[in-house]
């Protein structure tokens, strides 16, 4: 019996085989997450550099080299700056005011089918429509060209947040909504203690989908009769056949667009932590 519980014991402290995985450090598994990304982008470099160098465009070529696009982006970084502080004072209340707007409605007509019946034959009809042909209406009726490009962002984050929330209130698992009643939750507290919960994962892809538009939506408002904002500076370079501050302003206008998805998918990652 000893001499089995020896053996026993000798086994469990053998050194691991040669075979098996190794666990990497996690810092290394975040800078070959990066690997990819990074070589893409300088083949994308490489063939800009490449193609400025040998297409034959002129005394004044459309697509400048990367130096000089650079050199007009770092001149132009204070007026960027005020263009991006007047895009963000438009972004900013179109979109949060979409997203609280969105997920109430979506909530509200997920969760009560006499409410959704009313509601969805109005949304198949609005929402395909593209909020861009709104502009000069939107232009012409509201006092202000502020409030008419707010206007346009709520309209084009609205709906894909909207739709998401309905789609992740009707996702609700039945035995959530049977313990819910059993517990005596309804109205305002069984929204916000189980369907809004569940319908999380949803709202923030929404959310995601409806940033994207109200970027395209804030550039296609500012070309219409905005003073500032990044989309008015693009437009202003380019009338003027400056296509070096024209590029930087497209480059540093992705660069604006980049930022606020990373931050919004650093926020649904700390909301939704138990999502991975």
């Amino acid at each position: 019996m000893n001499d089995n519980a020896a053996i026993a014991g000798d086994a469990l402290t053998l050194p691991p085989a040669d075979n098996a995985p190794a666990t990497r450090p996690a810092l290394l598994d975040r800078i070959l997450g990066w690997r990819d990304p990074v070589l893409f982008f300088a083949a994308l470099f490489l063939a800009w550099m490449l193609a400025s160098q040998w297409l034959p465009l002129g005394q004044n070529p459309l697509l400048p080299t990367p130096a000089r696009t650079f050199a007009a982006l770092l001149d132009s970084l204070p007026e960027l700056w005020r263009g991006t502080i007047s895009s963000l004072l438009i972004l900013v209340p179109g979109f949060l005011s979409a997203t609280v707007l969105g997920v109430v409605a979506g909530l509200w007509a997920g969760s009560s089918p006499r409410v959704g019946n009313a509601v969805f034959p109005f949304a198949r009809v609005a929402a395909p429509i593209p909020p861009s042909v709104y502009c000069p209406y939107a232009i012409a009726i509201l006092p202000s060209f502020q409030l008419s490009a707010i206007f346009l962002v709520f309209v084009g984050a609205f709906w894909p947040i909207f739709q998401n929330t309905v789609a992740g209130a009707h996702a609700l698992e039945a035995r959530h909504r049977d313990n819910a009643r059993i517990l005596g939750l309804a109205g305002f507290e069984y929204q916000r203690r189980v369907v809004f919960p569940a319908a999380l994962p949803h709202i923030f892809a929404g959310m995601a989908v409806g940033l994207g538009f109200s970027f395209i939506l804030l550039t296609v408002a500012e070309l219409f009769g905005a003073n500032a904002g990044l989309g008015r500076f693009v437009q202003y370079y380019a009338d003027f056949a400056d296509y070096p501050r024209m590029v930087a302003g497209i480059l540093y206008t992705g660069l604006v667009t980049f930022t606020a998805m990373t931050v919004l998918e650093a926020l649904r990652r700390r909301v939704l932590f138990w999502v991975r």
